[in-house]
């Protein structure tokens, strides 16, 4: 990833990251988070001018940092860059609502949600809120 490409991070590649993220932190993509990123991105009111192609490369962009020592750490830094934290809670109610599409929430799962809070300094009564939320819109 070149200089270019992290200083040309907007707002929502950053959301379209996180959910990536998410989805891949317990190295199973599973169709249902796919789903849900696809839908977010083309529902959601913060999207409205994403151009859906970029997921492709977000999703790379997250793939490459993942294989890095400090992958997780280096994604964060590039969200403290360019996500406003206007849309933090967004970012963390996008994350659980990929988390939670497929039924089940694995360890690193839970891990990664947990990191997100505490990068996005989260409320914790906002977080349960979230979650709460994000579990009863994905109950079976």
């Amino acid at each position: 990833m070149t200089n270019s490409d992290t200083k040309s991070l907007s707002a929502q590649d950053c959301l379209v990251a996180l959910m990536i993220a998410v989805s891949a932190s317990d190295e199973n993509i599973r169709t249902a988070e796919l789903v849900k990123i696809q839908s977010a991105v083309n529902m959601l009111p913060v999207f409205a001018d994403y151009d859906i192609d970029r997921i492709k490369h977000m999703s790379q962009t997250v793939f490459d940092l993942f294989e890095q020592e400090d992958g997780l750490d280096a994604l964060f830094g590039l969200i403290r860059d360019s996500l406003p934290e206007r849309l933090f809670e967004t970012a963390y109610a996008l994350a659980c609502d990929v988390a939670a599409a497929d039924g089940t929430l694995a360890e690193p799962e839970l891990r990664l949600l947990e990191e997100i809070r505490y990068e996005l300094n989260i409320d914790r009564l906002h977080a349960a809120a979230i979650e709460r939320g994000a579990r009863a819109r994905h109950v079976v």
